[in-house]
């Protein structure tokens, strides 16, 4: 997995895209939640949960199905103006964990199509180094070494997206402002 800050990228990157005219801050926090949520999954250990199992580590709290559930649900009760881009933007938070999981170089997979099936998925390509678990293992070379690769695999490439999804979303909002055109 990568750390647990860079989950909070993807809905970053995506509240600064579509910027607070869309989402409230109580959505934007959510989705930095729901981002992290999945690793909520570490506490099955404490309960006999094995890793491989359906509700183990990177089972179903990292798969598509518990996003849209879980996105559908907090849209219901966060009750926005929009609904659509809401839900949305939830399920893209959610769903987001599992899929960068995916692009890890460790673990047993990603149980991303559960419940339709169990099997556990990498990405064909995965540059993104495995997270320890314990912070004692996080603080050497390791830890040095992985925020290298998040920086390279996560950050910088969300950082661009989201500079130009902001620009683009500022030159249309002027375009429509100096054109009198409602939007």
């Amino acid at each position: 997995m990568p750390t647990i800050m860079s989950h909070a990228a993807v809905p970053l990157a995506g509240a600064l895209i579509l910027g607070r005219s869309r989402l409230s801050l109580p959505v934007i926090a959510t989705g930095l939640i729901f981002a992290m949520l999945p690793d909520a999954d570490v506490i099955g250990f404490g309960f006999g949960v094995e890793y491989a199992d359906n509700w183990g580590r990177r089972g179903a709290t990292h798969s598509l199905f518990f996003a849209a559930v879980a996105g559908l649900f907090a849209t219901v009760l966060l009750s926005p103006e929009r609904y659509g881009l809401v839900a949305a933007f939830l399920f893209v938070s959610m769903a987001s964990h599992g899929l960068l999981d995916m692009l890890t170089d460790g673990g047993l997979g990603v149980a991303v199509f559960w419940p339709f099936e169990a099997t556990r998925h990498f990405a064909l390509f995965t540059p993104i180094a495995v997270s320890p678990i314990g912070i004692s293992d996080f603080i050497n070379s390791r830890g040095i070494k992985l925020l290298y690769s998040e920086a390279i695999w996560i950050w910088i490439p969300l950082t661009l997206v989201a500079a130009a999804g902001f620009g683009i979303r500022k030159r249309t909002s002027k375009w429509f402002r100096q054109n009198g055109t409602a939007r």
